[in-house]
């Protein structure tokens, strides 16, 4: 094994990048960037009927989005390329040759009928459905007479009474007895290696020390181990990232809320939010603190505190953690992302000169304090765009029928046409108001806000009517009192 470490991430491009998926190249990347290590970005493509060039763009779209670079692999190069496990077909030939002139490989002519029946056979039994290694002891004749015929697979010859041990560094010492395992598949009929054969070879060959990945894969690790064996191959460090489960516990599902990074994306969260939100998620920091850049993440990740138990994922905590950094993101960033959503929902023109951007700005950074992801700010904005409301809430039509109202509604009007107002004018203009006719704040400071949104609740006025301007305030009170 090198002296670096070298981690690496591996996905299987059959759909968008999950967000397990996600959790785990963190994971990876946090681990190694603290250890001054290599992270690799390796495409398991041998599932030929399901991988796709699409799924995989969308993985490395995804990836860049969250900031997760990688130093080596697709796209990068490196020493040991290629990257892509359906371009090292003749590096897997090599160890293949290997494993059956030692016995630790044999071929396998057991048809699909065949190997139904031996399943069936341990079912009868109560025993978990495995290959029976029926052509474990073929001879050269028979193995000639099937190749006749049959297409042949190439299994792995697992040793008997064996105890298989993990030293994981998230789960402590695990073992699996080999009874269990059943000769499996490590090369399939058309000649395409298996994950868990081509895995060793990859990992080893591309001198990996270090393979950080999800507990589903844990039931695979022993067989991999028994292949590092079978080939004298030094074997790497093993850490076991437990599951992520929904509320109801279930392992997350697309009954849970969105499942892939692409989804949050065209919902507008914010990279660091998720970043921040996905190391929380069965990782523990020393402290109280939530809030974590991704410097401070690399800094303060370890293993030793990455738990076994499940980590639930909580919508209300990621919509918590991406709101904070919304509020604490420059206003021309969320412009830029929230154009698009206002410009499909028929607030905003497609083209958009400095001036009403900076005006844009504004209404954002008000919106903003009300929302917990980007593509929500359609629901919070048409207050500031449309003038022509009808008032439909009881209470509001109520509020602008006080005898006082038109004489409130006409010093508002002629003290926002006598100069151009800044949000910290409103309160004292509207004061002035009170004060001026003598009357309680109520008896202002509702009908105002009726006027002016056609409703009783929303933004506070001081953020509105700097925004509006004399001509549309006018203009909105004309709207409001023609419903009375």
């Amino acid at each position: 094994m090198p002296d670096k470490i070298r981690a690496r991430f591996a996905p299987s491009p059959t759909g968008p990048l999950h967000i397990g998926g996600a959790r785990s190249v963190l994971f990876n990347y946090l681990f190694t960037k603290g250890q001054n290590g290599t992270l690799v970005l390796r495409i398991e493509d041998t599932d030929l009927e399901r991988s796709s060039r699409e799924s995989e763009e969308n993985i490395k779209t995804s990836l860049k989005w969250l900031g997760l670079d990688w130093d080596e692999g697709i796209d990068v190069g490196g020493p040991y390329t290629p990257y892509r496990q359906t371009e090292r077909l003749d590096v897997y030939e090599k160890y293949v040759g290997q494993l059956l002139e030692s016995g630790h490989g044999y071929k396998c002519y057991c048809t699909e009928e065949e190997l139904e029946e031996q399943r069936e056979e341990c079912r009868q039994k109560g025993e978990l459905p495995r290959y029976l290694n029926r052509c474990r002891g073929l001879t050269e004749f028979e193995q000639e007479e099937f190749a006749k015929e049959r297409k042949n697979v190439i299994r792995f010859r697992v040793p008997e009474n064996e105890t298989i041990r993990i030293d994981d560094k998230v789960r402590g010492i695990v073992t699996f007895e080999s009874e269990g395992i059943g000769d499996f598949v490590i090369v399939k009929s058309d000649g395409i290696p298996t994950y868990n054969f081509a895995v060793v070879i990859d990992d080893t060959t591309m001198d990996i020390t270090h393979v950080i990945r999800g507990e589903e894969h844990l039931t695979n690790t022993p067989r991999q181990i028994l292949i590092y064996k079978a080939l004298g191959l030094p074997e790497p460090t093993f850490a076991h990232v437990s599951l992520i489960l929904g509320k109801d516990k279930s392992k997350m599902s697309k009954r849970h809320g969105d499942t892939s990074v692409e989804q949050y994306m065209k919902k507008g969260y914010l990279p660091e939010a998720l970043i921040n939100f996905l190391a929380l998620m069965g990782w523990s920091p020393e402290g109280e603190e939530e809030i974590f850049t991704m410097e401070q993440l690399v800094e303060k990740f370890s293993l030793d505190r990455v738990s076994k138990s499940p980590a639930v994922f909580d919508i209300e905590k990621l919509n918590y953690i991406n709101g904070y950094y919304i509020r604490n993101s420059s206003v021309e960033m969320l412009t830029r992302m929230a154009i698009p959503y206002l410009q499909e929902a028929g607030y905003v023109p497609e083209k958009i000169d400095a001036e009403y951007e900076a005006w844009l700005q504004k209404v954002i950074s008000v919106a903003r304090n009300y929302i917990s992801y980007m593509a929500e700010i359609t629901e919070h904005v048409d207050v500031f765009f449309n003038d022509e409301f009808k008032i439909e809430d009881e209470m509001a039509i109520e509020a602008l029928k006080g005898e006082q109202v038109p004489d409130v509604l006409k010093a508002l009007q002629a003290k926002v046409e006598r100069e151009e107002l800044q949000p910290e004018m409103v309160k004292d203009l509207l004061k002035g108001i009170c004060t001026d006719l003598d009357l309680g704040g109520k008896k202002v400071f509702m009908p105002v806000r009726v006027a002016l949104t056609g409703k009783t609740k929303g933004p506070e006025m001081h953020d509105l009517i700097p925004l509006l301007g004399a001509e549309r305030i006018a203009k909105r009170i004309s709207n409001s009192m023609s419903q009375i």
